[in-house]
């Protein structure tokens, strides 16, 4: 495995993807630190549950300059609720933009970075910085959704799971504000094919080629 002084990653793709396994794994293999920008809108969403604030841009301004990203990640953010919420949230440009500059801090303070979301490679790390590899995963609806219901200890009705996991990737395809895309030179990972090992190797082998 080569020597990395800088690389950054951009991990984009649809609800339950394995987006996020995916970018643990490779950030754990190569050193990076890794940013999950779903749970900055996760954690927005729970803030608005519990706090019920009037004006939602002010309050998430103020706690977004206040917060840092290791309280996020302490959080407990994966409940159906806030998901749900999260998907509402993200349509919001000014919501966005504000935790698009939090985004933008962290990652420009690290060389190292592997970025996850869903307008990753087509909005945060477009450019200054561009991101020096793209993945787009994608997994198929009934394998997605099945794991989902066992993560969730099948609290839930896997019919009730698909269907939730449906309507916020196409949510997130539709929303007029960075939409999810693949970005042309995006390379794709279809985690439905896969397994974990298969996955970390396929990433691997790009970016050591690239490096």
């Amino acid at each position: 495995m080569k020597k990395i002084n800088k690389l950054i990653i951009a991990c984009d793709g649809e609800s339950a993807s394995g987006k996020s396994t995916a970018a643990k794994l490779i950030s754990k293999k190569y050193g990076l630190v890794l940013l999950n920008s779903g749970l900055l809108y996760r954690y927005g969403s729970k803030l608005i549950i519990k706090n019920k604030p009037k004006n939602i841009i002010s309050f998430l301004n103020n706690e977004f300059k206040n917060v840092t990203y290791k309280k996020i990640i302490r959080q407990k953010l994966h409940s159906e609720e806030i998901s749900n919420h999260a998907a509402l949230l993200a349509k919001n440009f000014r919501i966005r933009k504000i935790i698009n500059r939090f985004q933008k801090k962290i990652i420009k303070g690290n060389k190292k970075i592997c970025v996850e979301g869903r307008d990753i490679a087509s909005k945060i790390l477009a450019s200054n910085p561009k991101y020096d590899l793209a993945f787009y995963f994608r997994c198929n609806l009934r394998v997605a959704s099945y794991r989902r219901w066992l993560d969730i200890k099948k609290k839930i009705p896997l019919k009730e799971v698909r269907r939730s996991l449906n309507n916020r990737t196409q949510m997130d395809k539709k929303r007029r504000n960075s939409p999810l895309v693949k970005v042309k030179d995006a390379i794709l990972i279809r985690t439905d094919r896969l397994s974990k090992k298969q996955v970390l190797k396929k990433m691997s082998n790009f970016i050591e080629f690239e490096s």
